[in-house]
């Protein structure tokens, strides 16, 4: 005679595939890793081995404000996706629209950087050592944060027309890691390039 007991069937959990698309969004932010470390690494080689100037210290200022925002655009997306869960779309659109303002005036505040280091310091990606792999790691930073732009304007588009409902939210969180990635690869190149380059 048996002494197991019968395990209730309302007891045993029902076992779920992960959702594919924040798998997908992690596989990607893991070669995506792969790459900024090859970049960063190549800056951190060829630091201060610039034959010619300008260098670092000559022409480059520190972003803070650009850094405050793409920072603080993590909050504002978190909270995009924290509110369309509960079903509030017009919260998390507005959530959305200010982490799309903050991400804008990042990328803006790249290319006034550029413009400055290129037509009033002259440093081009030609120029030596240290503008080649600036713009290189910086470049790669920016063009990952268009990109996750882009995504986010998708999503505020649906949630201004209407279309973006509760139950896309977990869509929203796999956009927000790859927009978390974003914000947590520039603190690394902020580190690197502008405090420790300097």
């Amino acid at each position: 005679m048996s002494t197991e007991t019968a395990i209730p069937i309302d007891a045993i959990e029902e076992w779920r595939l992960p959702d594919k698309g924040k798998l997908g969004m992690i596989c990607l932010i893991i070669a995506e890793s792969a790459i900024f470390s090859i970049f960063v690494v190549a800056y951190v080689f060829y630091m201060g081995k610039s034959l010619s100037g300008p260098t670092p210290a000559q022409v480059l200022r520190l972003p803070i404000f650009a850094t405050v925002c793409l920072l603080s655009s993590s909050l504002t997306v978190h909270f995009a996706v924290t509110t369309l869960e509960k079903g509030k779309t017009g919260l998390s659109t507005l959530w959305l629209a200010a982490t799309v303002l903050l991400g804008g005036i990042f990328l803006t505040n790249t290319g006034l950087e550029w413009h400055e280091l290129i037509y009033h310091d002259g440093l081009t990606i030609r120029t030596n050592l240290f503008g080649t792999t600036f713009y290189s790691l910086v470049g790669l930073h920016a063009s990952h944060v268009l990109v996750g732009l882009v995504m986010l304007c998708v999503a505020l588009a649906f949630g201004i027309t209407g279309k973006l409902e509760s139950h896309h939210a977990h869509r929203l969180d796999a956009l927000s890691y790859y927009w978390h990635f974003v914000d947590a690869v520039w603190v690394i190149v902020f580190t690197v390039v502008y405090v420790l380059g300097r």
